[in-house]
């Protein structure tokens, strides 16, 4: 096992050096000056080019990405003259709203969602699988955004049940902290629910149908002990893949329902990076999120062989 995790470390190297690269030409190829940005409109041209200067701005593409990769392999992602700290103190004090958030966006969607599948899936083709389903495909089809913008108009705005935007820290106490998160965290979740009701559906189908299942039943086991114990542990490795990728990608949208709901998380630091041109900050942040990503993936991977000992075996 040691040497598995081991292979994978290393072959995270490769996928951060392209994801470096892909980041780094994006970002240097869209238009906007970050020294012109900084300065304001009122710069004088020389003033502005001293300020590229001193930012590495006026040096060759290829000679601005190997100083900012030598940093990286240094520990070092850069410093944010818009907000005068470094790339890794900006995003480590974005970093508890966003993760918050995820968190319970995640548990949200698994508590709906696999329950919800499971139940699908012992009714197929009953009145009750077909709505679960459409509102499933509803869940994926409506935008985070325009979800949390209805939940505001009904929970906040309409019955005064919940704030209408804003963010409170743990420390606060953690029922006003997650007073604040409940609407986003739905809005958030919502699209991961559907996701991961329609691969628990799916997925409980092909093993409610296999022959150690009838086999069992003929053999008079209790239904939901078939059910729970047997057929949901053994359909659970494309479920866990589905939560997996989706709390990845939490992040990644959270930066439109951050915006909507004006939380200071990751999504909103990256928004605001892009609007300023700061370069180091959008390169930092998306390198570290793109690693967080791979990082989950892995741990998902490795849950495998908890979860199905001939995964295990497999590796060997």
């Amino acid at each position: 096992m040691k040497g598995y995790i081991l292979k994978r470390l290393l072959s995270l190297i490769p996928v951060l050096m392209v994801v470096s690269v892909v980041v780094f030409l994006i970002i240097h190829m869209t238009p906007g000056d970050p020294a012109s940005v900084i300065l304001g409109p009122d710069a004088r041209p020389s003033e502005v080019a001293e300020l590229r200067e001193q930012l590495g701005l006026n040096l060759p593409l290829y000679q601005q990405f190997a100083n900012w990769f030598i940093g990286i392999v240094q520990g070092d992602l850069g410093y944010s003259y818009f907000m005068s700290e470094s790339v890794l103190e900006a995003f480590v004090s974005h970093l508890g709203p966003t993760f918050s958030l995820a968190v319970l966006a995640q548990v949200f969607a698994i508590v709906l969602a696999i329950p919800l599948g499971v139940i699908a899936a012992r009714r197929r083709g009953s009145i009750v699988d077909q709505s679960f389903m459409g509102f499933s495909l509803v869940g994926i089809s409506v935008p985070s955004f325009l979800l949390g913008l209805f939940l505001i108009l009904l929970f906040a705005v309409e019955l005064k049940w919940l704030p209408v935007a804003g963010y409170k820290p743990l420390s606060n106490g953690l029922f006003l902290h997650l007073r604040y998160l409940v609407l986003p965290a739905i809005a958030l979740g919502a699209m991961q629910a559907a996701l991961i009701a329609r691969m628990t559906r799916s997925s409980m189908l092909d093993i409610l149908n296999a022959n150690y299942i009838k086999t069992a039943r003929s053999k008079g086991v209790k239904e939901k002990m078939i059910v729970y114990k047997h057929a949901l542990r053994n359909a659970f490795i494309p479920i866990l893949t589905v939560i997996g990728q989706t709390f990845g990608t939490l992040v990644a949208g959270a930066a439109v329902v951050e915006t909507v709901f004006n939380i200071p998380g990751i999504g909103q630091l990256i928004v605001n990076s892009v609007e300023r041109r700061d370069f180091a900050v959008i390169q930092g942040t998306i390198l570290l999120v793109a690693t967080s990503y791979v990082m989950i993936n892995l741990f998902i991977d490795l849950l495998y062989g908890v979860i199905d000992p001939r995964v295990r075996l497999s590796r060997k």
